[in-house]
């Protein structure tokens, strides 16, 4: 594909990164978006999201002419469909209705010859949903799923691979599955990506695709829910799981990984559930590390009601409303400013549901509380050491490697000295 027009869909953690590499490459993009603030932040060359690298890739775009935002899609040569994709619910259904959206919203501005590409991580199926939503609106143009190579729009399925704060690097050296629904579709996608990507762009199809990136993350969760616990189960027997790992990692063939608060983030969180949604007969392993983990939460609300309840007993003129907790970090990893599905949130949430005493929160990478946590107090690291019991959730840079409080402590990342 020789000087294309790309419009990316979405200019969120991974579509403004995505629209600022193709502008480094002197490539005209279109960024879309819903968000009116986002969009003009972006047109003056700033960003609305924390990633290293990225403030300085999207100015260099923006000032240079290869790189606009608007909330109305224009027309382009191939467009990269990044959307959020939530559950619908409590029951852990994939809602696809973002995905709708931006199909209906870039259908009346399709050509013949043009490349559609959802980025979007989805459950199996949903790029030849995708497909069928654009072929509804635009009866007039042929789509894979009925005409096959000859179709007038091309459809694949990318799903992105990168790692929250290394963003900007992963891009462009990480291999790229590239699912077409038919191999001229394929093709066309691996093209685009050629732009930029240096890493191997592995071609199959559209449902492999979907189900590599599920697959990837459930992998992770699977071994993050055996750690998670193997944690709960040495506490109850009295045993430093973090000297236990160390232990049992020394065996060639073990590699255990580190135990937290929970799993949280806009994929390892999700993506199992939508295996399970698929097929809720067959993944009995991948529903019960989602179980696990999505539980342990609740467990370290336990062990903070513990700790009050310490304090109190070696503070017998005090009551709840006395006891002061210091929650340290929210994001949902470390030295990122990314709260989505954090399971440090939840619990910092539900602590200041029950807690009569007032909640602190310690939160490097962020200027203000989202609303959802009105009620709690976002105070600098030095401001916290008022608090009665602490509470380590997320071990950013600023909290590593530091003297643990002396008051009552919960690490849950084994990031604090002594």
């Amino acid at each position: 594909m020789t000087s294309p027009t790309i419009s990316v869909i979405g200019l969120g953690y991974i579509g403004l990164p995505t629209a600022a590499m193709f502008a480094s490459r002197k490539v005209k993009v279109i960024g879309v978006d819903v968000n009116v603030k986002a969009v003009e932040t972006i047109n003056r060359g700033e960003i609305h999201i924390v990633e290293p690298d990225l403030d300085i890739a999207v100015h260099a775009a923006v000032t240079e002419g290869f790189l606009h935002a608007t909330t109305t899609p224009e027309p382009a040569d191939a467009f990269l469909i990044a959307v959020p994709t939530p559950f619908r619910g409590d029951d852990h259904d994939p809602d696809l209705s973002y995905i709708e959206a931006a199909a209906r919203a870039i259908a009346p501005v399709l050509q013949a010859g043009n490349l559609v590409v959802l980025e979007s991580t989805s459950p199996v199926g949903a790029t030849e949903q995708l497909a069928e939503w654009l072929a509804a609106a635009r009866p007039d143009l042929s789509f894979p799923q009925a005409a096959g190579e000859a179709s007038d729009i091309r459809v694949a399925h990318c799903p992105e691979r990168v790692l929250p704060g290394k963003v900007m690097q992963e891009l462009i050296h990480n291999d790229r599955v590239i699912g077409g629904m038919t191999p001229k579709c394929s093709a066309a996608a691996v093209a685009l990506y050629k732009i930029f990507v240096d890493g191997e762009c592995v071609v199959t199809n559209a449902r492999t695709a979907e189900m590599a990136k599920l697959t990837e993350n459930s992998f992770r969760d699977v071994n993050i829910a055996f750690a998670n616990e193997l944690s709960m189960i040495c506490d109850k027997l009295n045993i430093d799981v973090w000297e236990l790992i160390a232990l049992a990692n020394r065996h060639p063939r073990v590699n255990i990984l580190q135990p937290g608060p929970g799993v949280g983030g806009h994929c390892i969180a999700v993506d199992p559930w939508f295996i399970v949604s698929k097929t809720p007969d067959e993944a009995h392993l991948i529903r019960t590390a989602r179980e696990v983990n999505d539980a342990k939460p609740h467990w370290v609300l336990d062990k903070i009601k513990e700790a009050i309840a310490r304090h109190l007993d070696a503070n017998p003129g005090q009551n709840e409303a006395d006891v002061t907790v210091a929650c340290y970090g929210l994001a949902f990893k470390p030295d990122i400013d990314d709260l989505r599905e954090s399971p440090a949130v939840e619990i910092v949430k539900a602590l200041s549901q029950t807690h009569l005493g007032q909640v602190l929160a310690v939160e490097p990478n962020i200027e203000a509380l989202p609303v959802e946590l009105n009620g709690i107090k976002l105070v600098r690291q030095n401001e916290a050491g008022i608090a009665n019991v602490h509470v380590l959730l997320v071990d950013h840079r600023e909290f590593r490697g530091r003297n643990k409080p002396s008051q009552c402590v919960i690490d849950c990342r084994n990031a604090w000295k002594n």
